[in-house]
C-alpha cells in the first residue's frame, strides 16, 4: 500500500475544492486547480461529513466509491472546548491537528496548523477584516447564506504568506487552495485540504 506520506495525489501545490449536496451527507470533491487557474483538473480525493454526528467525523477517500480511506478528520472528543480537529490516517496515525482560535474568531476567523507533534507548522486567518465583520452581519439576514461574497483565508508559516484559500463569488461553494509559495513545504498537503473542506463544513461562511 502506498504511504500516505508519498502518496503522489498530495504531491501538488493547488488544488479545486468543490461541495456536492446530497440529501444525507455533506459530499466534496477534491481535485487537481485545472490549468485555467479557476476550474477542477483531476480529482484526487472524495470527502463525505455526516450530517447531525454527535462526535464531528470527515472522511477523505481515494475513490468516489469510498473503498480507499485516506484519512480523516475527527473532533478530539465529545467534550471539546478547545477547537482541536485531529487529522489522522487509517491506522489512527496522527498526521497534525487543526484548532480554530476562539478568541481570534470573533471577529476574523483564525486556525492553527498543528504537526503531527503538536507544533505549530502554520496559521490560517482571514484576509480582510472589514470583509470578516461584513459575512456575519450577512448571516444573521434570512438566507443570507445565499448572498455571494468574497472568502478569502491567509496561510502562513513562520509569520511568511505561504498560501492561500479563496471562493470566487458564485452561488456554489468552490474553492482554490494555492499553497505554490510554500517551496519548502512546510505545511502538509492532507491538513491544508482538511482546512480547506473544514472551513466549509465545520464554521458559518
Amino acid at each position: 500500500m502506498t504511504s500516505l506520506a508519498t502518496d503522489e495525489r498530495f504531491a501538488h501545490d493547488a488544488f479545486f475544492i468543490d461541495q456536492l449536496i446530497r440529501p444525507i451527507a455533506n459530499l466534496y470533491r477534491v481535485s487537481t486547480l485545472g490549468a485555467d487557474g479557476k476550474s477542477p483538473g483531476q480529482p484526487l480525493a472524495f470527502v463525505r461529513q455526516k450530517k447531525l454526528a454527535v462526535r464531528e467525523n470527515i472522511r477523505f477517500f481515494g475513490d468516489e466509491n469510498e473503498g480507499q480511506e485516506l484519512f480523516q478528520l475527527k473532533t478530539r472528543s465529545v467534550m471539546e472546548f478547545r477547537g482541536r480537529y485531529d487529522v489522522v490516517g487509517p491506522g489512527e496515525e496522527r498526521i497534525g491537528v487543526l484548532q480554530k482560535v476562539f478568541g481570534a474568531s470573533l471577529l476574523r476567523s483564525s486556525w492553527r496548523i498543528l504537526d503531527a507533534e503538536e507544533q505549530e507548522a502554520g496559521q490560517a486567518f482571514e484576509k480582510s477584516m472589514p470583509v470578516a465583520i461584513l459575512r456575519r452581519a450577512i448571516d444573521l439576514v434570512p438566507y443570507g447564506e445565499l448572498i455571494p461574497i468574497l472568502f478569502h483565508f491567509t496561510i502562513t508559516a513562520d509569520g511568511r504568506e505561504v498560501g492561500s484559500l479563496t471562493r470566487p463569488i458564485g452561488l456554489r461553494d468552490r474553492y482554490i487552495l494555492d499553497l505554490r509559495a510554500d517551496a519548502e513545504r512546510r505545511i502538509d498537503r492532507r491538513l491544508a485540504v482538511a482546512l480547506g473542506v473544514a472551513l466549509d463544513a465545520l464554521q458559518s461562511r
